[in-house]
């Protein structure tokens, strides 16, 4: 078909739909929704963007309803419910994080929903240091040793995310259970997903980062102070 041809076919059909007001409905609908594609196109973060793929959806479906379009229909009608469900897991997490945040709680209780159990025995090592940085843990339940510093951990609370953020991705320390343990973990890619989807997430887990770095800055001052103090003082010279 000719260029002419395509044309004066476009233009027969849009005079046509706007002959009737459910035509007219079902254009405007469509308009508004090719733009809120094009405007996706700009948006930087997960839940704008979610916003407006719901709002697109529910644009082509009105226009596919009214236009007659059983593909467009059935197309967004799948697509909308997926969208809606995923602005509503990202607007939660951000809530979590948000009230995490004004709480001061470090410990990433909001991450369990995105997070798989482990159970580990006395003595057992989830890993050692120098081992590469695949999962980031929160302990549910039993005590956590750090052996090379001989920290203990409590249940409650988020470790093993510095390796993350490390150039070489590789554990600085070694986690041991004390006791029967529980952990949670996470994977890299679902980690980092919600960290680049969810500025929030972002904000949160830097807060995570730079308070351990802050407590194994003050650790280490504290020792080289207590060593300071234990040294013995050199004897005067004696002068003849």
């Amino acid at each position: 078909m000719a260029m002419p041809d395509l044309y004066a076919l476009a233009t027969h059909s849009l005079v046509t739909a706007l002959a009737t007001t459910s035509g007219t409905i079902a254009l405007f609908a469509a308009g508004i929704a090719g733009l809120l594609v094009v405007v996706s196109s700009f948006v930087k973060t997960m839940i704008p963007l979610r916003y407006l793929a719901v709002a697109g959806n529910i644009g082509f479906l009105v226009y596919g309803a009214l236009h007659p379009a059983f593909i467009m229909v059935l197309l967004h009608g799948a697509l909308l419910p997926i969208n809606i469900y995923r602005l509503a897991e990202m607007a939660r997490l951000t809530r979590q994080v948000t009230r995490a945040t004004e709480q001061s709680d470090l410990s990433g209780v909001w991450l369990r929903p995105y997070m798989r159990k482990q159970r580990l025995r006395a003595g057992q090592v989830l890993f050692r240091k120098g081992d590469a940085a695949t999962h980031l843990y929160f302990l549910a339940d039993g005590r956590m040793e750090f052996v090379e510093i001989g920290q203990e951990m409590e249940p409650g609370r988020l470790f093993g995310e510095i390796a993350f953020f490390a150039p070489d991705k590789r554990r600085t320390l070694t986690a041991r259970c004390v006791t029967k343990c529980t952990v949670l973990r996470i994977d890299e890619d679902t980690f980092r997903q919600l960290y680049f989807q969810n500025p929030a997430f972002g904000f949160q887990v830097v807060s995570l980062v730079a308070g351990r770095l802050i407590s194994d800055r003050q650790r280490l001052e504290a020792q080289v102070a207590a060593v300071s103090r234990s040294a013995p003082l050199a004897p005067a010279s004696s002068v003849g």
